[in-house]
């Protein structure tokens, strides 16, 4: 079941190095192919490179604070991933320091007659000199029934 009471917990600062070679293997494994990927000594990185944040976020105790909102594995999913840039993507070269936040946790009827428990967790990705460079917002569903239980 879900914990409610998770809403607003923040976790602690970690960092994300934009890497060249990271970026070059994360735009070849995911097929992006556009040149500024690839060229260069500081290749723009892909907008979904940002998910690679959770690596990093478990090397930093108390980064993470989705644990607090204790989504059922069994009943748990990953519903969305948004990328918002408030400029252009970093590039590699770069240091970005990030703290990620339990924005809300909330419940919604579902359509087949369940209720599904939302929350959303959002990592804020700043520069070295404080300036928001993105958001990562990654939405978790728990459904109200195991899978295989009918209405």
């Amino acid at each position: 079941m879900a914990n409610h009471s998770a809403k607003g917990t923040v976790g602690e600062t970690f960092v994300l190095d934009v890497e060249r070679g990271k970026v070059f293997e994360f735009a070849r494994a995911t097929r992006a192919r556009h040149p500024d990927f690839h060229t260069g000594d500081h290749p723009v990185a892909p907008p979904t490179f940002l998910t690679t944040t959770l690596f990093w976020q478990e090397l930093t105790p108390g980064a993470n604070p989705w644990p607090a909102v204790a989504l059922d594995p069994q009943r748990g999913l990953h519903a969305e991933q948004e990328f918002v840039f408030f400029g252009p993507p970093p590039r590699a070269g770069t240091r970005l320091f990030c703290r990620s936040r339990i924005e809300d946790v909330f419940e919604k009827q579902g359509r087949r007659g369940g209720a599904l428990t939302f929350a959303i967790m959002v990592t804020e990705l700043r520069d070295q000199h404080g300036t928001l460079v993105a958001e990562a917002r990654m939405t978790g569903v728990e459904t109200s029934r195991p899978p295989g239980e009918g209405p």
